[in-house]
């Protein structure tokens, strides 16, 4: 088994007044050549947006793209005549494909947002961009992985254009799990998003992430109550 630790503290940082964003791979003006992505996953931003702030209208193509809102209201419109509110704990994919343009603001004129943008290169290039956003019961399945993300469209949760699993849940202290690789080859992306876990005998705290390959399954233990993580499994090209 290989590993590689991203602690928190050591993401790319940005703070615009409006946006406080952290970043695990190098974007925008934040470049680390040694942090450009982890296989096909190639950003995982974590933005938090002031009340009625957000992005204007931007183009984007040959991506696939989640968006998974922590809390705050997530406001979508798209060229494909889309136009939603995404809340925590649901869930938004968009495949880039041929191309798109589209803004993100946060719906709420006072309450901050924080919600993670992440990209991951598609499996195949110019697809017809396309739009999908899904509630999912967090709070009702405690100490259960639930699957966001695939790339089956009859499989469970929403799904895009590369062979990934995404798959996200909250778990009592001592919780233990394991997670079993999807596909050979694969690297799983495990990122805290609440409390503390140890993956493979690595403390992980708050919003520290591991990546781990060469394995076939990976052993997760919660070391606090409500603690919530994302895991991230990716073809490791």
């Amino acid at each position: 088994m290989k590993t590689e630790l991203f602690k928190a503290e050591s993401r790319g940082h940005a703070d615009h007044g409006w946006l406080d964003t952290h970043h695990t791979f190098s974007f925008a003006r934040y470049y680390n050549p040694d942090r450009i992505q982890f296989g096909a996953l190639r950003v995982v931003n974590d933005d938090i947006v002031i009340g009625g702030e957000g992005f204007g209208t931007h183009p984007h193509d040959n991506m696939e793209i989640v968006s998974i809102p922590l809390y705050g209201a997530l406001e979508h419109k798209d060229s494909m005549g889309n136009g939603s509110v995404i809340r925590s704990g649901e869930v938004q994919v968009m495949s880039a494909g041929t191309g798109v343009t589209h803004s993100e603001f946060n719906a709420d004129a006072t309450l901050p947002l924080n919600f993670f943008q992440i990209w991951v290169f598609p499996n195949e290039d110019n697809v017809e961009p396309r739009y999908g956003q899904q509630q999912f019961g967090f709070e009702g399945n405690k100490n259960k992985l639930m699957q966001i993300v695939s790339p089956d469209p009859n499989d469970e949760g929403l799904w895009i254009h590369q062979n990934a699993w995404f798959n996200m849940g909250t778990f009592d202290k001592n919780h233990t799990f394991d997670y079993a690789f999807k596909s050979e080859g694969d690297g799983l992306f495990a990122m805290v998003v609440e409390g503390e876990f140890e993956v493979e005998g690595q403390k992980l705290l708050h919003r520290d992430a591991l990546g781990l390959w060469d394995t076939s399954s990976v052993h997760i233990t919660s070391l606090s109550e409500n603690a919530r993580i994302l895991l991230i499994e990716v073809p490791m090209f």
